[in-house]
C-alpha cells in the first residue's frame, strides 16, 4: 500500500465518560484521570419530530459526533462528503426483528426494518443536514474504524475536498450481547482534509504494517479500545491530544494493521 497523507481539521467524540473532543482531549492527555460513566447521547434536534422519535442510538451517536467535528473544522455539513463506518447496525432493532421472526407473528414493522439496515445513519444524516454530497457506508467488523479512516482519507486526497468520517458502534441486548459484547456506545468524527489550514490539528500519514496494535496504559481505556471497534481510534486520538509527533498502530485486518505517523500542527 502506498502511504497516504492528509490533515485532521476537526474531531468529534462521544463515549463512556467522554462527552466531546474538548473533554476527551483533556482526559487522553492525562489518562489517569479517566472515570467510566455510561455514554450520554444528545437528542438529535436537527431531525424532524417523527424521525427523532424513531431513530436509535447509532443514529443519535453518528449525528452528534459528525456535527461536533464539522463545527470544529468550521465547515458546512450540508456540502460535506461523508464516510460512515460501523461494525454493525442498530443492535436494538436487530434484536427486535429477530424476536419477531422467532414469534408466531412475523409481521416486521417497516420502521424497524429501515432502522436496522447498515446505512440508516447515513440516511438520517441527509435528512438532518439536507446534505446532497456523496456518502459512503462501510463495515469491516473489528477493523471498521481503520477501514473508514482509509476510505475517507483516500477520498479527501483524490477528490481534493475535505471529507467527514463518522465511525460509531452501539450495544446489543441479550442474547446478541453474549455473541457481540460491545460494552457501550462510542463514536468519533474526523474531518480529513487534503491540505493544511488554520484549523488543522495534525498531519497524518497512513500505511499498512504487520506491527501489533498499540495498547493503552490505563486499564479502563484499554478495555474500551479492545471491546468497541470505533474505540480503536483511541491511540490516534491520544497522540493528537498530547500534541506529540508519534507513530501509532491501530487494528485493521487480521493479517495487517495501520501505522499512522502523527505530526501536530497546533
Amino acid at each position: 500500500m502506498t502511504p497516504v497523507t492528509g490533515y485532521i481539521d476537526g474531531i468529534g467524540l462521544i463515549g463512556p465518560g467522554l462527552s466531546d473532543w474538548l473533554s476527551g482531549r483533556a482526559i487522553l492527555a492525562l489518562p489517569a484521570s479517566y472515570q467510566y460513566q455510561k455514554a450520554v447521547l444528545p437528542v438529535p434536534a436537527t431531525l424532524p419530530p417523527a424521525e427523532r422519535r424513531r431513530c436509535g442510538p447509532i443514529v443519535k451517536l453518528s449525528l452528534a459526533v459528525g456535527y461536533q467535528a464539522a463545527a470544529a473544522a468550521g465547515l458546512d455539513v450540508s456540502v460535506l462528503p461523508t464516510v460512515f463506518s460501523a461494525s454493525g447496525g442498530d443492535g436494538g432493532n436487530c434484536h427486535e426483528i429477530c424476536a419477531m421472526l422467532a414469534s408466531s407473528d412475523r409481521q416486521i414493522s417497516p420502521t424497524r426494518f429501515h432502522n436496522s439496515v447498515h446505512n440508516a445513519a447515513a440516511g438520517y444524516w441527509s435528512i438532518a443536514t439536507g446534505a446532497m454530497a456523496p456518502s459512503s457506508v462501510l463495515c469491516a467488523y473489528d477493523g471498521s474504524f481503520g477501514a473508514g479512516l482509509l476510505e475517507a482519507l483516500v477520498q479527501a486526497v483524490i477528490d481534493q475536498v475535505a471529507t467527514l468520517l463518522i465511525a460509531g458502534d452501539s450495544t446489543y441486548p441479550e442474547p446478541l450481547r453474549t455473541t457481540r459484547p460491545i460494552a457501550d456506545e462510542f463514536g468519533v468524527g474526523l474531518v480529513l482534509a487534503p491540505q493544511s489550514s488554520e484549523k488543522t490539528l495534525a498531519k497524518i500519514t497512513v500505511r499498512q504494517t504487520s506491527d501489533p496494535a498499540d495498547l493503552l496504559e490505563v486499564p479502563l481505556l484499554e478495555q474500551l479500545r479492545a471491546t468497541i471497534p470505533a474505540a480503536r481510534s483511541l491511540p490516534l486520538l491520544r497522540a493528537i491530544a498530547n500534541r506529540e509527533t508519534a507513530r501509532v498502530v491501530i487494528d485493521y485486518l487480521d493479517n495487517c494493521r495501520l501505522a499512522i505517523e502523527v505530526v501536530p500542527c497546533r
